[in-house]
């Protein structure tokens, strides 16, 4: 193999069961979604609050994030043709001359993810009286991994990648009808996702005394955004209509994000964000429930 011109030809579908073809983007979906839970787990037993909370708290996170994944791509780069056809924003499925086909979800934006996964806490929250910043700083230790996965599924599929390029990791996505090699922009995104949510990781499982709430929130936003704010950069734009913005619409929907991170990082420090978590209260909960 040559290094300068790595050719990537990998199918995107692992292997079939009649008419359904299993993906290797949802199987690495469900495994990080997985691998999250079992270090989330570790995160919420290392304050000793019920395994519970967890169990309730991944249902409305799976809904949230699928949601907010979904619905960002279709709102955010594919309007004109989700509005016309709104049954595919939801449902896995195609319109095709011979009738609906099952195609998986092919689309997801990992803006809309973040906004999915927010407006779930939040209902959460209000179902479990939970602190929502207490929750929020937990729930993004891991969401690193889940985007990485995100991305890594994109690498299999072949989209989503950069511009060409002369270095000797450049991938030539043959799949895609390129003949020059291309940033792997995924591999960066999913590296730089990893790498921040195991230090985070690292950082509250070392650490003796709870962080001061909205510090960890704080910190996701902005290294998160930051990193994928400068690897749009290196992207081919996924619209033709983004050729004419000065910063792509990956860049400009991660602004928002990083502005509200080093607001909420500087009210951490400044201010006793939200309200703190009552364990007694939540053993009381716990208890009703089994009655």
């Amino acid at each position: 193999m040559n290094l300068l011109q790595i050719v990537w030809d990998v199918s995107p579908v692992i292997f079939n069961l009649g008419s359904l073809s299993i993906r290797w983007y949802g199987v690495l979906f469900a495994l990080a979604f997985f691998i999250s839970y079992l270090l989330l787990k570790k995160v919420f037993q290392k304050e000793n609050v019920s395994i519970y909370f967890l169990d309730k708290m991944t249902i409305y996170m799976f809904v949230g994030l699928l949601a907010g994944l979904r619905l960002g791509h279709c709102l955010f780069y594919e309007f004109s043709y989700y509005i016309n056809h709104p049954v595919e924003m939801l449902l896995p499925i195609k319109e095709t001359a011979e009738g609906w086909k099952f195609i998986g979800y092919q689309g997801l934006a990992s803006h809309g993810g973040a906004i999915g996964l927010l407006v779930a806490t939040f209902f959460f929250c209000r179902n479990t009286k939970l602190p929502y910043l207490w929750v929020i700083d937990r729930l993004v230790i891991i969401v690193g991994f889940a985007g990485a996965a995100v991305r890594i599924g994109n690498l299999m599929n072949s989209e989503i990648y950069g511009v060409a390029t002369s270095l000797p990791w450049g991938f030539i996505f043959v799949r895609d009808g390129q003949t020059l090699p291309m940033h792997p922009t995924q591999i960066y995104e999913a590296l730089s996702y990893i790498a921040l949510s195991a230090f985070l990781y690292l950082f509250f499982m070392k650490k003796k005394t709870p962080p001061r709430q909205g510090f960890i929130f704080g910190v996701f936003l902005i290294v998160l955004f930051v990193a994928r704010f400068l690897i749009e950069f290196l992207k081919n734009s996924q619209e033709s209509w983004e050729d004419a913005m000065t910063l792509n619409m990956g860049q400009w929907l991660s602004v928002p994000f990083i502005i509200a991170g080093i607001i909420i990082l500087f009210l951490s420090f400044k201010y006793q964000l939200g309200r703190k978590l009552d364990l007694s209260k939540l053993v009381q909960k716990e208890e009703k429930k089994k009655k």
